[in-house]
């Protein structure tokens, strides 16, 4: 099926991660022109955007000044804007009980999570309030839906995401007009280069996948597709405020 995303503009924030590279990539197949914001990672993104034919783009979207030039500065670069993915995020690594969470790591999660989204999400909809069109999608988790054991911080930021602000969002967007759609993207176990490299042996992939029909863990393309699936006006124009869970149909976890 034609996506009509050719020619287009794209934004994808932590575009140089695993999950972020692999919805460049995708874009970038379908003829559209993109934008690889990175913070840290500007070697990868650098050698991202030569090979796709994009642009790079730093910001540190913790920096509320920062995070608002971005989407001019791609605008600037690609010479239109059609859609932005927020996907820039932080887990953090320590697994941490609530009662063993310190509030500044609590704190610094929302910040790097649903404040960075908060901010990206503002940034793209003031554009898209003058462009009168325009598709925002967010990354979420499985942590949102589910829950996360040990990392409360990063479950209760995607979960906000996933419910309460997307569904704010939707209907704001709806102000602009019918052109304007936010959807979100909640990836599960998701095999990016990070998981790769330290690998996941048989018994506990056992307890990842004993919920899920499909008894296999993602792959960052299976991400990749619905992104891009929700972010074309032909494919999903009448779709928005909805949660797309990547997750092989799980419907809990076994891991605590």
């Amino acid at each position: 099926m034609e996506t009509d995303l050719s020619g287009k503009g794209i934004l994808v924030t932590g575009g140089a991660g695993g999950i972020g590279s692999a919805v460049v990539r995708a874009f970038a197949a379908e003829g559209a022109r993109v934008a690889v914001h990175y913070r840290s990672q500007g070697d990868a993104a650098e050698r991202l955007a030569a090979e796709v034919g994009g642009v790079a783009l730093h910001a540190d979207l913790t920096v509320e000044a920062e995070a608002d030039a971005l989407v001019p500065a791609a605008m600037a670069a690609l010479g239109r804007l059609d859609a932005t993915v927020a996907n820039a995020g932080v887990w953090p690594s320590e697994d941490l009980s609530v009662w063993e969470l310190p509030l500044e790591r609590w704190e610094a999660t929302l910040r790097a999570n649903l404040t960075v989204t908060f901010l990206t999400a503002r940034a793209f909809l003031r554009h898209a309030a003058v462009t009168r069109t325009g598709s925002l999608v967010i990354i979420g988790s499985s942590a949102g839906v589910f829950g996360e054991a040990g990392h409360s911080d990063y479950a209760a930021a995607k979960g906000a995401m996933v419910s309460g602000f997307l569904l704010s969002l939707k209907n704001e967007a709806a102000r602009i007009g019918n052109g304007v759609r936010v959807n979100v993207v909640a990836p599960g176990w998701t095999v990016t280069p990070m998981i790769g490299e330290k690998g996941v042996d048989a018994a506990h992939l056992a307890r990842i996948t004993a919920t899920m029909p499909l008894k296999k863990l993602g792959m960052p393309d299976d991400v990749a597709t619905q992104v891009v699936a929700l972010a074309s006006d032909r494919i999903s124009g009448h779709v928005t405020g909805q949660v797309i869970v990547v997750a092989g149909g799980m419907e809990g976890r076994l891991v605590p």
